[in-house]
């Protein structure tokens, strides 16, 4: 009898562990509405010419520094996992963390870099327009 017990003890702290937490009602949350890059530079005007929105995942591996680069269309971002340190070319200097968004620079040179011993993840979108790159490298001399 006492083993039954112990088990239904046992089965009833489990089944409180599944409890539903149903969620009843919409949210949405704005991580960033802005003007402004994140060194506080006023983004440009919109390209003229036929739109085309890019979407990508990038994966930085741990300890790595991309190559010094500007991005000629509006785009922003979402650090999914690690951190990010972005460094303009004149050293204005953005640490990011997981969860946090990011406006990037326009036609500003650029680099990111992970300090860390873990990948980061980041999403970024691009509103840009047909046949125009959205990331153009510095040339190393």
């Amino acid at each position: 009898m006492k083993k039954i017990f112990i088990l239904f003890c046992v089965a009833q702290i489990c089944l409180l562990g599944c409890k539903s937490n149903k969620i009843t009602n919409t949210e949405v949350i704005t991580l960033v509405k802005t003007t402004k890059s994140w060194n506080g530079t006023p983004l440009p005007k919109y390209l003229d010419g036929n739109p085309e929105i890019t979407i990508l995942k990038i994966i930085i591996p741990p300890k790595t520094k991309l190559e010094l680069h500007k991005h000629p269309e509006i785009n922003a971002g979402l650090v999914l996992k690690g951190e990010l340190t972005v460094i303009s070319e004149t050293n204005d200097t953005l640490y990011l963390k997981a969860g946090e968004p990011i406006v990037e620079l326009v036609n500003t040179w650029h680099f990111g870099r992970n300090d860390s011993n873990k990948p980061v993840e980041i999403i970024v979108f691009y509103a840009g327009i047909k046949e125009t790159p959205i990331t153009i490298l510095k040339k190393q001399d």
